[in-house]
């Protein structure tokens, strides 16, 4: 078993200061051709590998100065008319879409804390009992900075790595060598989880513990950081994640997502199998060797 050793680093203000949106919004038209959005590409040099200010401008229906001032940061309010025009014109999905609102609406309330002041989280006690009832799969309930709120005995059998709660799991996840040996797909995981935090960061600017996560994961790991700075937002319910466990050897499980819509700062995320799997057969062997129960 490894523990998860937490290392200090210097309290920050920011993600990645001011201009989100403006980033955001680049990293989206440099990941689009204009092919790609339906048009002829405008003539001249390109010095750009996906939209150029115009073209993107064009596409939205609106003047490219008027774009350049939300891009650069000088258009403090943009609003949802003009939201939904460079949603459509940039082919966001509803996740970017979301992430685009949380950071316009940043960028109108500079300085003003669009999150909840910190506080000690607790499990909510619907999901709680829901986590109870599959004490028999791995499950583990997290906040809204990847904190665990609770985890059933399973979930430490199968990852077999000790994740009381209070524990940061993006922390294991993006800086525990383990983690990169246990999960045969880490990238996938890994990259959808840095998503996840971006989304998350959007949505709470101010939120001063993620920031400083945040700082410290992308100092802590290339691959961390170069995921960060693709702007790249991701709120995936279901993956396949395969283990390699030192004694049950290859395990595969279906993840599921559950979020109360009554709390949307919690999810319960349950690794389900296929039944007559061998993943399946191999719980109960694992069972044996561990504590059954949830602890929170």
């Amino acid at each position: 078993m490894t523990t998860l050793i937490r290392r200090a680093v210097p309290t920050v203000d920011h993600v990645d200061g001011d201009g989100s949106l403006g980033r955001f919004l680049r990293a989206r038209r440099d990941r689009l051709t204009p092919a790609e959005a339906g048009i002829t590409a405008f003539p001249g040099p390109r010095r750009v590998p996906g939209l150029r200010k115009e073209e993107l401008a064009y596409l939205a229906g609106m003047s490219v100065d008027h774009y350049s001032r939300i891009e650069q940061g000088r258009q403090r309010h943009v609003g949802p008319q003009v939201r939904a025009a460079l949603a459509r014109a940039l082919r966001l999905d509803a996740t970017e879409i979301a992430h685009l609102d949380a950071l316009a609406a940043a960028s109108g309330a500079p300085g003003r804390s669009r999150s909840r002041p910190a506080e000690h989280q607790r499990p909510a006690p619907g999901l709680l009992r829901v986590m109870t009832a599959l004490d028999g799969l791995p499950a583990i309930l997290l906040g809204h900075r990847g904190d665990v709120l609770a985890r059933t005995a399973m979930l430490e059998a199968v990852i077999e790595t000790a994740m009381p709660p209070g524990a940061s799991f993006p922390h294991w996840l993006l800086t525990d060598p383990r983690a990169r040996d246990v999960i045969v797909n880490w990238d996938a995981f890994a990259e959808a989880a840095v998503g996840s935090l971006r989304l998350e960061s959007g949505r709470r600017p101010h939120d001063t513990q993620l920031v400083q996560l945040i700082a410290e994961l992308r100092a802590a790991d290339p691959d961390v950081a170069r995921w960060w700075d693709d702007n790249s937002v991701s709120d995936r319910t279901s993956l396949t994640k395969h283990l390699r466990h030192s004694v049950a050897g290859p395990l595969s499980f279906a993840i599921e997502t559950v979020v109360d819509p009554h709390d949307l700062d919690q999810r319960l995320v349950i690794y389900t199998v296929e039944p007559d799997s061998d993943t399946a057969r191999a719980l109960p062997l694992l069972a044996s060797w561990r504590a059954s129960g949830v602890r929170a």
